[in-house]
């Protein structure tokens, strides 16, 4: 399972205040063949049966698979698990994660690793797909995309070969038994496994999968860059007072300090892939050091590092994060920066007072480069029409959904601004999830 950013969206959730309906129990449906046709986002390919669209999971394009519908309950498609492959496609391998393999039952595969069957570079190919699909459907944009590995260099025994070992955060879960392990994918059911082949070797060695844990809820393995990892477990009782544990990640030269449950980048070497990537995109020529340039939804200041380390010890910048403690170790690390500043606030709210504000302070955002590093829902329409309204020269939007950055991509081209430059990155190998940054400037 990917590892979900806790953090808030700049636009206020539509559900609050609303009565929501009790989920939809799922109609299992018919064993069928199906000729495997494309890839989708999320993680499944696509196939057709008499008309209808059929999401299956554990397939390739190009494959004819026996598959198991499991949801039935909806008109327009209907969602499957491949039971076996009836012609193999030559991208196929053997699951990287044994139980998670399409010979074990579809009830007891683990999720987390759902592109673990595919070859590497076939993997990418499917990344690419999605998202440059994603661009000319929701964004209007055709954009030739390329999904790059992590260099070697940046993520030290990670396996390039296979995609394996690059997780330094993994969360396993407690059933009622105080059985340990992942959940099933697409459930909240734990299965057991025996072993954990995305985790660096570090949490991979100490992950108790064989262990009990009566009343707990959760146990989270954590390997920083600096420092032991850690076995944590989240019990029932209620949360210790005092301040939470403090890790160290390094990234080059750099370390930064953020809480043991705060958010980091997952992959060994996605910090530093993405300090490299924000810092080449940013466009120098239309940067301005002395401007009021922007982190929003900037955690413990990361990016904010990158632009300075780019730019000098001059750069006047401020980072903006919705977690209080987040914003307290992002002031502390970024501290050497004389105009540095970080701020605790909502992005929305953060950018009405800024659009609140004087003639003179609105014209220092004009020519202000902006990095933007929302959740994985996507920045909005409300903070885009913000950020549209406030005309930055640049932004640098980070993105870890595909569909929501194509989205917000079209809406940056209604409000006059023009995606000029992106790269995609493979920081989750062996699942579907991709990493884009892309740079986007206004329309002369």
């Amino acid at each position: 399972m990917a590892h979900t950013r806790r953090r808030q969206s700049g636009a206020r959730s539509a559900s609050r205040g609303r009565r929501t309906a009790a989920p939809r129990e799922p109609q299992p449906g018919p064993t069928l063949e199906l000729e495997v046709e494309r890839i989708a986002h999320g993680g499944v390919s696509v196939a057709r049966h008499e008309g209808r669209v059929v999401f299956v999971a554990d397939a390739i394009p190009g494959e004819r698979v026996l598959a198991q519908v499991v949801d039935a309950g909806h008109d327009r498609f209907w969602r499957a698990d491949t039971l076996s492959v009836l012609r193999a496609s030559t991208d196929r391998r053997e699951h990287v994660w044994p139980e998670a393999s399409v010979d074990r039952e579809p009830a007891q595969r683990p999720g987390g690793a759902e592109f673990g069957h595919i070859r590497l570079a076939r993997q990418r190919e499917l990344k690419a797909e999605v998202l440059r699909d994603a661009l000319a459907r929701m964004g209007g944009v055709e954009w030739d995309v390329e999904v790059l590995p992590v260099r070697p260099e940046l993520a030290p025994g990670v396996s390039v070969d296979d995609g394996t070992g690059w997780r330094t955060r993994v969360r396993l879960h407690v059933d009622a038994e105080g059985a340990v392990g992942p959940y099933a994918a697409r459930s909240h059911t734990v299965v057991h496994v025996t072993s954990l082949p995305l985790a660096v070797p570090e949490l991979a060695e100490l992950a108790p999968l064989d262990e009990r844990f009566p009343g707990a809820r959760a146990i989270d393995l954590v390997a920083p860059s600096s420092g032991a990892a850690a076995v944590v477990v989240e019990g029932e009782g209620r949360t210790p007072r005092g301040e939470p544990p403090v890790i160290e990640e390094v990234v080059g030269d750099r370390t930064f300090r953020l809480d043991r449950d705060g958010f980091w980048q997952v992959h060994r070497g996605a910090a530093a892939t993405l300090t490299q990537a924000v810092q080449e995109l940013v466009d120098p020529d239309r940067f301005d050091p002395r401007a009021a340039n922007q982190d929003l939804y900037g955690g413990v200041g990361l990016l904010a590092a990158a632009v300075g380390d780019r730019f000098g010890a001059g750069v006047r910048i401020t980072t903006v994060e919705a977690d209080v403690r987040a914003t307290e170790h992002a002031g502390a690390n970024l501290a050497e920066w004389v105009g540095a500043r970080a701020v605790t606030a909502r992005v929305d709210r953060y950018l009405d007072t800024l659009l609140a504000g004087s003639a003179s302070e609105r014209a220092g955002l004009h020519d202000a480069t902006i990095v933007i590093d929302p959740p994985r829902s996507g920045a909005g329409r409300d903070v885009v029409d913000r950020l549209a309204e406030l005309a930055p020269r640049q932004l640098v939007y980070v993105a870890c959904d595909p569909v929501a950055l194509a989205r917000d991509v079209g809406f940056l081209a209604e409000r006059g601004y023009r995606l000029e430059a992106l790269r995609a990155f493979d920081l989750f190998p062996n699942t579907h999830h991709v990493e884009a940054v892309a740079r986007l400037t206004a329309i002369v």
